[in-house]
């Protein structure tokens, strides 16, 4: 188990290009029970400063590697048991880096239904079959199987003793680990994916119904497309490759030099064992291969989308109005105080030719006027259009600033049905704790997000369509991340986005919010320690990214980590500055002064990393801020544009809604997105739009082209 042990901290050196020292801290970290989150953030000096997006795919893989070890183990001992186990095979076991490799050479031991194969060892051909292997000029083949017949065993003639031979070289064939990952490697550099229109009706997979692209070249994002077409019955789908290029691999591997009576049915044993057993399991392996392969891209892709969403910055100190459109059953509308508390709700009717616009203007003034609003939060889903149109025209005879913004309404209707919602707002029914949803998120996207499951969210593509265990988990430790790297507010935080807290469940995140209702507010963080079900550990975990605003410790308010205080307490002194201070703000020069000390001295002095020391400095500087504030501020808009009226050269600023494999979506203010290819994103090459845009950032784009029509605009960012 050491030996396995030093072979994966190894392997992990190389792959990650580490030095031994920080793969084997992490390793440590991650078995002793540590969060990504806390590892990245308060464990810098072990780990020699790894992101978190780094740590999770270190852990993957650790995790990947750890059980292909266990794998090697139990194949071992499984073989061992039967006393196949030789000193070449266990070496290649060893030496086997994927479980695909584990897999081949375990194939001929494992044990096997009824096949030809066996059925013919059953009447004892397998003798037979050596001997046509073995391909010696001297023999006479036809005359050999003469000896094989036997009617009791159901072999009445030299053909059918012949057939049965050949059924075992097949599977013996087939079951060869070297021929199986040659071919499977010359499958993947020589073939193509080949689909074809399995129905007459057209559809939108009709760029699909005549497609042939080598699989090397294929994009991700066309193979997901591809598999979704075959599953829905509208594509049929093969690998194809040249059979002879394969055959006469086999033929080379198998055949000798000189010439033999036995050789040609070698060759049909060969032709038989690829067509029938080697080509349908690599075709599917190789898909599946291909399919997890595409699907981890795509979720890379949702992961960086979802994080854009989330920490768009929040818009602050703003009564906002929900706005939730739709058409027959009306625009529910909710108002939301600067805190997100409900101050007002109703309906109005304004979406449809028939609908009394004057009485939903009406309403809607009084609500805007008597409530202060200073902005409306448009839901960007069905009737959005209709309801952009009718707030601009509203707002144009209002007598008072107000703007408005599209939102991302995914999931929205996820969340009001939901349990949380009902709990929150059992007064409201679903329709109008959507309108509230949409208010809220401007507020704060994050707090307001973190209430709906990820895969709900809608900024990726095919999600509906991977191992949704696998997304989950991955888009669950993106919003992680993005709690943890903001910062909660103990005292005012739900318990869904407690519930994402470095060391903190849904249970505790509850058992927080029980305390805190019946013992009031927390004073300071060491009081977490009351919590039920919140031990030493979880609080180690969770501690430093927990803010308190005005408790009776300053530095609860920022990222510095309970263990650091007393380093913290005597940087501060050090530097001749008092905890007063830091409440005041005024230790804005602390990075400057410390940058005249050795730092690596004053560290040793206080017991931390130097690493920590700066993190200190930085997170004493930054008391109670914000980070998502430092961002570029959503697109807030009074007026609307129709697709009528864009032309082509005029330049807009717009907000990027999503991020895909071909290009970005970019929201500029006429309810349709307009796609900015990959090509036009910048002049430089770029494997991947993520390489430059997050969903929520604010861009300048250039029109291209508007085919109104078919609703599409293309943009460009180049030279603008």
């Amino acid at each position: 188990m050491e030996k396995s042990e030093e072979k994966i901290i190894n392997q992990l050196t190389s792959e990650f290009n580490l030095r031994p020292e920080q793969v084997t801290n992490t390793v440590k970290l991650i078995d002793d029970g540590n969060t990504i989150p806390f590892i990245a953030r308060y464990r810098k000096e072990a780990t020699g400063s790894l992101s978190d997006e780094i740590l999770r795919d270190f852990y993957d893989r650790l995790s990947y590697l750890r059980n292909l070890e266990d794998k090697k183990e139990e194949i071992l001992r499984l073989i061992d048991e039967q006393e196949n186990l030789t000193v070449e095979i266990a070496k290649s076991i060893e030496n086997a880096v994927t479980l695909s490799e584990l897999e081949d050479i375990y194939r001929p031991f494992r044990p096997k239904r009824r096949t030809r194969a066996t059925i013919a060892k059953e009447k004892g051909l397998a003798p037979l079959a050596e001997i046509i292997l073995a391909q010696n000029p001297n023999d006479n083949i036809e005359s050999i199987s003469l000896d094989f017949i036997d009617a009791e065993k159901d072999v009445e003639s030299s053909e059918d003793a012949m057939a049965g031979a050949m059924d075992i070289i097949a599977e013996e064939i087939s079951d060869n680990p070297e021929y199986r990952k040659d071919i499977r490697q010359k499958t993947i550099d020589f073939g193509l994916l080949v689909s074809k229109a399995s129905t007459e009706d057209d559809s939108v997979y009709r760029l699909y119904y005549d497609f042939a692209e080598p699989i090397k070249k294929l994009a991700n994002h066309r193979l997901l497309a591809i598999n979704r077409g075959e599953k829905e019955g509208f594509l049929s789908v093969k690998i194809d490759i040249d059979e002879e290029k394969i055959t006469n691999y086999l033929f080379r591997r198998l055949t000798p030099k000189h010439e033999s009576p036995s050789t040609k049915y070698v060759k049909l044993a060969a032709e038989d064992s690829y067509k029938r057993l080697i080509a349908p399991s690599i075709s599917t392996e190789i898909r599946n291969m291909l399919t997890e392969n595409a699907e981890e891209a795509s979720i890379k892709v949702f992961n960086q989308n979802l994080s854009g969403l989330l920490l768009q910055p929040p818009i602050k100190d703003k009564i906002v109005m929900g706005f939730d459109p739709g058409y027959r059953t009306g625009c529910k509308v909710a108002v939301v105080d600067e805190t997100g508390k409900v101050l007002d709700t109703n309906v109005v009717y304004c979406t449809l030719p028939n609908h009394d616009k004057d009485k939903a203007k009406k309403i809607l003034t009084d609500m805007i006027l008597g409530n202060n609003v200073n902005l409306i939060s448009i839901g960007n889903g069905t009737a959005s259009k209709e309801s952009e149109i009718f707030i601009s025209d509203l707002l144009k005879e209002i007598d008072r600033e107000v703007f408005y913004i599209m939102t991302n309404e995914a999931g929205a209707s996820v969340y009001s049905a939901s349990k949380l919602a009902t709990e929150e707002f059992p007064q409201y029914d679903v329709a109008l704790r959507s309108a509230v949803s949409i208010a809220r998120r401007v507020q704060d996207p994050l707090a307001e997000l973190v209430k709906i499951d990820p895969k709900s969210i809608g900024v990726g593509q095919y999600q509906h369509d991977m191992n949704q265990k696998r997304l989950g988990e991955a888009l669950g430790g993106v919003v992680e991340n993005c709690v943890n790297s903001v910062g909660v507010d103990l005292n005012t935080a739900s318990p869904s986005l407690l519930a994402y807290v470095a060391g903190i469940n849904k249970t505790v995140s509850k058992n927080i919010i029980t305390y805190r209702e019946e013992n009031g507010k927390f004073n300071t963080r060491k009081e977490l320690l009351k919590v039920p079900k919140l031990g030493a550990k979880a609080f180690e975990q969770c501690a430093g990214f927990l803010r308190i605003t005005d408790g009776d410790n300053v530095l609860d308010n920022t990222s510095v980590h309970p263990e650091s205080y007393k380093a913290a307490a005597q940087l501060l002194k050090h530097m001749g500055y008092t905890e007063q201070d830091v409440q005041d703000g005024t230790v804005a020069d602390l990075k400057q002064r410390l940058s005249k000390e050795n730092t690596h001295k004053l560290a040793g002095e206080l017991g931390i990393g130097e690493i920590t020391l700066k993190d200190i400095a930085d997170s004493i500087i930054k008391k109670g801020r914000d980070p998502r504030e430092e961002l570029p501020q959503p697109v807030l808009r009074s007026d609307i544009l129709s697709m009528e009226d864009l032309k082509p050269d005029m330049v807009l600023t717009g907000t990027v809604r999503n991020v895909i494999d071909f290009g970005a979506f970019v929201d500029i203010g006429v309810h349709q997105d307009g796609l900015v290819h990959i090509s036009q994103i910048c002049d430089r090459y770029i494997k991947h739009p993520t390489d430059v845009l997050s969903v929520g950032d604010v861009v300048k784009v250039r029109v291209l082209e508007v085919d109104v029509p078919k609703k599409r605009i293309s943009l460009t960012m180049k030279e603008v």
